[in-house]
């Protein structure tokens, strides 16, 4: 049987699972849930490429870390996951306190999994970016 993942779960697993450079990214599992992940990433100038806005490295990131986790969620199963094709579309600057990424499951089978994801400003909602993933399934 498997045993829901919980926010509180979710991010311990960031913390002692993840590599350092992504931990640095300062993320927060908001929510999850079997339809979704919702990922806070705080802004700051680490962060910060030129002109001040938020790097599509960090976007780019965020998204691959929040489907993960959108798919733990989806199959209530802690579990590895390996990034097999990640495609991100940036669409405006990323600026503000904060990116929130929603990311959801499309479809899960016995050994791929596709999600996807959209990045928004929390200030203001406005979507900076969306991505799409597909992950092996360890």
């Amino acid at each position: 049987m498997n045993t829901p993942v919980t926010p509180e779960i979710a991010q311990k697993v960031l913390t002692e699972m993840f590599a350092d450079w992504v931990k640095a990214l300062d993320l927060t599992i908001i929510s999850i849930d079997t339809e979704h992940v919702l990922v806070r990433m705080p802004l700051g100038d680490h962060l910060a490429r030129v002109g001040g806005i938020v790097s599509g490295q960090a976007l780019a990131a965020l998204a691959d870390t929040a489907m993960v986790f959108a798919a733990m969620g989806h199959g209530n199963s802690i579990r590895p996951f390996a990034t097999t094709d990640l495609h991100t579309q940036f669409l405006r600057p990323g600026v503000g306190s904060a990116i929130l990424c929603r990311a959801s499951v499309v479809r899960a089978g016995k050994a791929l999994v596709f999600a996807r994801a959209e990045m928004t400003q929390e200030d203001d909602g406005k979507m900076v970016a969306t991505a799409t993933a597909t992950f092996f399934a360890g």
